[in-house]
């Protein structure tokens, strides 16, 4: 997915709310915004938009001197989701349907971003569960289910601290011996990386890996070497989040994104409303696969 004219606002609104989220000096404000002013005139327009997001969190690391910005938040995110984690799961073992309950709860828990909502609660997540249980959503559950129980290798690919608890449950009811977990890299944004993996146990139940990039997104150009060879080999790849879906879908892969559509111009590109909590296989990759899935 191309950047969009629209995209640059909002990257000056995410450089100036990310740089008063990690400093109060309003001279550090003032530098962060004037060098994504000039990041805005220089961007490529045909890449996604996530690249602006790797490069301005490079620039806040290195201003304010540490590797990990959001660290204590999402340590903070880690702790609530788990605290909920018991309560979801008897959800899903009640269910009639246990796989289409979690990955619906692992969508609800996309609502955990600090890309967008710099101060998620516990009442948010908790409205964001009632929201994809009763309200809004959009996909076809059967085509994942078929894809999932067609797939020996099965790639998870994580999207947030907090949010990687939820998709502990939806992994629970794909059978853990076929699922590889990757996170990110690097710290960026409150996005998961290996830490936040472990604080929510799926080192007990997956193999965990990194990606190599410290993209909020899964640019594989700028991913590792081992993890451009599980994401060729895998049968099915689960993607969460919205930047994972700005970065992947024209990637011809078997893809199915799971996430909550938080802007405008996503809403627009996957014709759903804003708001709208979306499990959708990918165009690209499954146009020439749907036969062999069904």
């Amino acid at each position: 997915m191309k950047t969009y004219l629209d995209c640059i606002p909002c990257f000056i609104r995410q450089a100036l709310n990310a740089a008063r989220l990690v400093s109060t000096d309003p001279a550090v404000h003032e530098q962060v915004l004037r060098e994504a002013l000039r990041w805005a005139c220089e961007l490529d327009m045909n890449q996604p938009a996530p690249i602006v997001g790797q490069r301005l969190h490079r620039r806040l690391r290195e201003i304010i001197g540490s590797d990990d910005l959001y660290r204590e938040a999402k340590e903070r995110q880690n702790s609530m989701a788990m605290r909920l984690l018991d309560e979801l799961r008897a959800e899903v073992q009640a269910a009639a349907d246990p796989l289409a309950m979690a990955a619906r709860l692992a969508i609800a828990g996309n609502v955990i971003d600090m890309g967008v909502n710099g101060n998620v609660t516990e009442a948010h997540v908790r409205e964001a569960i009632h929201q994809v249980l009763h309200e809004s959503f959009m996909g076809d559950e059967d085509l994942f289910r078929q894809a999932a129980a067609n797939a020996r290798r099965i790639l998870y690919l994580a999207d947030n601290a907090g949010e990687i608890a939820f998709d502990r449950l939806l992994i629970e009811q794909l059978s853990p011996e076929r699922v590889i977990v990757a996170v990110r890299g690097a710290p960026v944004l409150n996005d998961a990386t290996l830490a936040d993996a472990r604080a929510v146990g799926l080192h007990e139940i997956v193999e965990l890996i990194d990606n190599g990039s410290d993209a909020p997104g899964t640019l594989l150009d700028d991913c590792s070497p081992e993890f451009k060879r599980r994401f060729a080999e895998a049968d099915l790849i689960i993607a969460k989040g919205q930047g994972n879906y700005e970065t992947l879908s024209d990637v011809p892969a078997r893809i199915f994104f799971l996430f909550k559509v938080k802007c405008p111009v996503v809403a627009e590109h996957v014709s759903a409303p804003l708001g709208m909590n979306l499990l959708m296989q990918s165009a690209a990759g499954f146009k020439d696969e749907k036969q062999m899935i069904l």
